[in-house]
């Protein structure tokens, strides 16, 4: 143990202590909560927010508050909270990580802190590892709020922005991490503030909170447009691939995951192009082709990193065994494997907006989270998220016997042992649940245990639309699931089945919904639930007979947090269960880390095939290989955190300015600014040497070019004698005060409404072009950076130094170009609409019936063809969506020089985009 760790075990007795005495306070108050009417105890929202606005804090009604969920809990759930979930509740809304084993009711926890916090009127975000647990946990936790008179909302992919702002508008949201994170960059690319479909970041309570801040923190949310990459060459360099050896031709680094062309491969790739040298700068681009090719070849397998399904290659999540659907590899790499695959290959697209989990969570005000395995990690949540681990003791004393490691040679004896052992205990009865790293691995084993006739359900990524049913009805007796690592996690394992699922479906069977007919719905639920109860009660009655949840693990995750998660969905609130990982030295982990004298206690051993190997020397090894890669991933999202760092500090800059823009900032001032240091940057550029050595031609040129100067700098000349006595300060605030002239002289000329329209448009699409820019440019510094390590210089240093350069000199070019565009674009007012006219109720002003022309500048348009990139193992992976707001417009997006959609032949200006087009409507500026 650390030094770092045994500090923080240090302080968890005073903060268990202190959640103890938040039970025992809520317990000396139950009675009088337990004797209000219905009425009474949902009128106690009201009281408590009259309070908080009286002047008390969210910690002096937290007894009376998480008293007052329980009663509500019991009342429409059925489900009172135990003293150990009021500690994690109480955990929670302090601001910690709790760690609750699995089946200690987590879901019912989070009412708690979640109901405490929403009084304040801020909103609360629950995040949860998937849409479904979303949605569920909306439906299910739902019912207590909305009886406390709480509004709560869903964030799901497919939503229309409207549907999403009226989600988070709730008191209570739930999500996903990737949800909640595109929302927030989609809301720093709208261009309205009508568009913004957040409200802010006040607290967040994120469930299995090592999943998403741990295990997917390497990878950043992106969100991409389209590039121009051609696409013929991913088929060309698969092809080329084929031909190149391992080992001759190329290396690869399992390990790092990692590739390098060696001498022989790059003769072999340059005579197949025909080209002289592949490293010459007019071929850079091939190189990333042939990277991508070979890792595509090497490290990128079929049914493990990625299955092939209907002419599309689909990610497979590595933690969880789920498809992520329609969501793609980074930087061109998923075209490549598509390539290698031999279907469709789709385009590359580009950076528009990026955040990691890491810098996005680290934006709420209160973060907290829950799982059943933090405490291996406490050192990196305090590190990172500044937030403290709490485990919370189990309501009933835990049972399950965890069995010694069986390791066997081969993988083929391995299996053999799994299935004697599954078909032994299905015998008699007892429950199992197989894990297994892979579709590959699991499809294997189903085949093995269809051989033997031992009836079973496969959860996998191609099976993975039923899974919150086979996880709920996995402890029935008998059953026997196999399910790729932690596929159904946030599902609860009960043993004879769940009651709650069981009844919700039943009443589901007959139509009645949870949100759309709760009254019929909560009217039917108490009946439901004693029909099943009896039935389920039984059966666990014999499950337990049995033994409980066996749980076999058929692999050793590289995380031993992963491993523990598994052996976690058996012997939940007190419940018998056994747990047993089979192993084989040619399992992935062992493979990539044994040492060389594991071979030779083999061979010396001379151990049958069959018979498993009990060795501390073996066990060791494997303790060895998970330390390992727990330590080199820790240092991977260290890594990812500190570049990413750089970019957040720019990120906040602009979205800060940008925010200040939507919502209406007189920028007028912010104008005349820009306008005096842009002229200051060309000015003090030209006149850097002696008077008698300036180019007033040159600057006079230059100058002409951003705004219509009207004097002379002859005129200057003879006003101060001679260029010899020309002050640089005097020339400066000539030039200066003769921009500000001709400034409001433009605003003289087109009026000052419009001119604050036009101010407002033009920073907002210059913003965001440069934005762009600069994110494909320090994309572009990240790639290369590493390799300043060989000139003894430290990457991160130069990575912060070059992007500070990088991002100073985007924001000149934003003040540059937008007083360029300021000055010289071209504007057209349209007439004043009449009452009754078609075109008068759709605008509200004369500076929206303004067009826009220059060269570069872009109107601000909903974003449409949009790619959503998101942590899967293995590198950044892709969601394409379109715009939902424009799913049904077929002129979203299009700029007025293109040809109309309408197929009329004629640019879309001229046509559906006129003033008086075809649609009758008035457009929006066009670029």
């Amino acid at each position: 143990m650390s030094v770092i760790d045994k500090v923080l075990r240090i302080g968890e007795g005073k903060i268990l202590r202190r959640l103890e005495g938040v039970a025992r306070a809520v317990n000396a108050i139950e009675d009088d909560f337990v004797a209000m009417s219905d009425e009474e105890l949902r009128g106690m929202t009201e009281e408590f927010r009259k309070r908080l606005t009286d002047g008390e804090s969210l910690d002096d009604l937290m007894a009376e508050a998480f008293a007052t969920v329980r009663e509500a809990a019991r009342r429409v759930l059925g489900q009172r909270h135990f003293d150990v979930q009021i500690m994690g509740g109480a955990a929670l809304h302090l601001g910690n990580i709790a760690e609750m084993k699995t089946g200690e009711g987590k879901t019912l926890v989070a009412t708690l802190p979640s109901y405490l916090n929403a009084l304040a009127g801020q909103g609360v975000h629950v995040v949860t590892v998937n849409d479904y647990l979303a949605t569920y946990h909306a439906e299910w936790m739902g019912r207590v709020h909305h009886f406390l008179g709480l509004s709560t909302g869903v964030v799901v992919p497919e939503m229309t922005p409207e549907e999403r702002r009226e989600a988070y508008a709730c008191d209570i949201t739930y999500g996903t991490n990737n949800e909640f994170g595109f929302d927030y960059l989609r809301d720093n690319m709208a261009n309205a503030l009508e568009d913004c479909v957040q409200r802010g970041h006040n607290f967040a309570i994120v469930d299995e909170v090592d999943s998403i801040l741990i295990d997917e923190a390497r990878t950043p949310l992106i969100i991409s447009g389209p590039t121009q990459d051609e696409v013929k060459w991913y088929a060309e360099f698969a092809t080329l691939a084929e031909r190149l050896t391992k080992d001759t031709d190329y290396e690869t680094d399992e390990k790092k995951r990692t590739i390098s062309i060696l001498e022989p491969g790059i003769t072999k790739v340059e005579d197949h192009l025909g080209i002289d040298n592949l490293y010459d700068s007019v071929n850079t681009p091939l190189i990333s082709f042939l990277n991508n090719s070979i890792k595509a070849k090497e490290l990128f397998r079929n049914d493990k990193e990625y299955v092939v399904m209907n002419d599309e290659v689909l990610i497979v999540d590595e933690h969880t065994g789920r498809i992520l659907s329609g969501r793609r590899y980074n930087d061109g790499l998923h075209q490549a494997i598509e390539a290698k695959e031999g279907v469709t290959v789709r385009e590359e697209y580009q950076t528009l907006a990026t955040i990691t989990l890491q810098n996005y969570f680290r934006l709420y005000d209160k973060l907290s989270g829950m799982t059943g395995t933090a405490m291996t990690e406490a050192s990196e949540f305090d590190k990172i998220y500044k937030l403290g681990v709490v485990p919370i003791p189990t309501n009933k004393p835990m049972q399950r016997a965890d069995q010694s490691d069986l390791v066997y040679r081969t993988e083929a004896a391995k299996y053999q042992a799994v299935v004697d052992d599954i078909e032994e205990r299905h015998r008699q009865g007892q429950p199992i649940l197989v894990g297994t790293v892979s579709v590959e691995k699991s499809e294997h084993l189903s085949d093995l245990m269809k051989r033997r006739g031992i009836a079973h359900t496969v959860l996998n990524a191609k099976q993975h639309a039923d899974e919150a049913k086979v996880v709920a009805l996995a402890g029935h007796r008998g059953a026997v699931t196999v399910a790729t690592n932690m596929a159904g996690r946030g599902t609860d394992i009960m043993l004879g089945g769940s009651v709650e699922f069981l009844a919700d479906q039943q009443l589901r069977e007959k139509g009645l919904d949870p949100v759309d007919d709760a009254e019929a719905y909560e009217a039917e639920w108490a009946a439901a639930v004693e029909r099943v109860t009896g039935q389920v009660h039984a059966e666990a009655d014999e499950v337990r007979e049995a033994g409980g949840l066996y749980v076999i693990g058929t692999e050793r995750h590289e995380s031993r947090r992963i491993d523990n998660q598994l052996r976690g969905r058996s012997g939940r609130q007190g419940d018998p269960g056994e747990s047993r990982f089979y192993l084989s030295l040619e399992d992935e982990l062992m493979r990539l880390f044994k040492s060389d004298w594991v071979d030779r206690v083999l061979v010396a051993l001379k151990v049958p095939d069959d018979v498993p190997i009990e060795n501390k020397s073996v066990t060791k090894s494997i303790a060895s290989a998970q330390a390992q890669v727990e330590a080199q991933n820790f240092d991977s999202r260290k890594n990812v955190l500190k570049y990413d760092d750089v970019m957040s500090r720019q990120r906040e800059v602009i979205y800060a300015e940008r925010r200040e823009v939507l919502e209406g900032a007189d920028l007028h001032e912010q104008i005349r600014t820009m306008i005096d240091e842009a002229v200051a940057s060309y000015v003090n550029a030209a006149t850097e040497n002696f008077p008698e050595e300036w180019d007033l031609d040159a600057l006079w040129t230059a100058l002409r070019t951003m705004y219509p100067i009207s004097i002379r700098w002859q005129d200057l000349e003879a006003e101060a004698g001679d260029r010899d006595v020309m002050e640089r300060e005097d020339l400066l605030a000539a030039v200066q005060a003769d921009a500000q002239a001709q400034y409001d002289a433009r605003e003289a000329e087109l009026g000052a409404e419009v001119m604050r329209e036009l101010e407002r448009r033009v920073l907002l699409s210059v913003l965001d072009r440069k934005w762009r820019e600069h994110l494909y440019e320090m994309d572009y510094l990240r790639e290369g950076i590493g390799l300043r390590a060989y000139s003894q210089r430290d990457p991160l240093v130069e990575y912060q130094r070059e992007g500070f350069d990088m991002f100073s000199a985007m924001k000149e070019g934003i003040r540059e170009e937008t007083v360029g565009f300021l000055f010289h674009i071209e504007v057209e007012l349209e007439e004043e609409p009449q009452p009754g006219d078609e075109a008068f109720e759709l605008t509200p002003s004369a500076a929206a019936a303004t067009h826009l022309h220059a060269r570069g500048l872009e109107a601000p348009q909903a974003p449409t063809n949009l790619t959503y990139s998101a942590p899967a193992e293995g590198g950044e992976v892709e969601v394409t969506a379109g715009s939902a707001a424009d799913a049904d417009d077929p002129f979203a997006g299009v700029s007025r020089n293109q040809l109309c959609p309408c197929g009329s032949g004629k640019k879309y200006k001229r046509c559906h985009g006129a003033p008086n087009g075809p649609t009758g409507q008035v457009t929006r500026a066009g670029g």
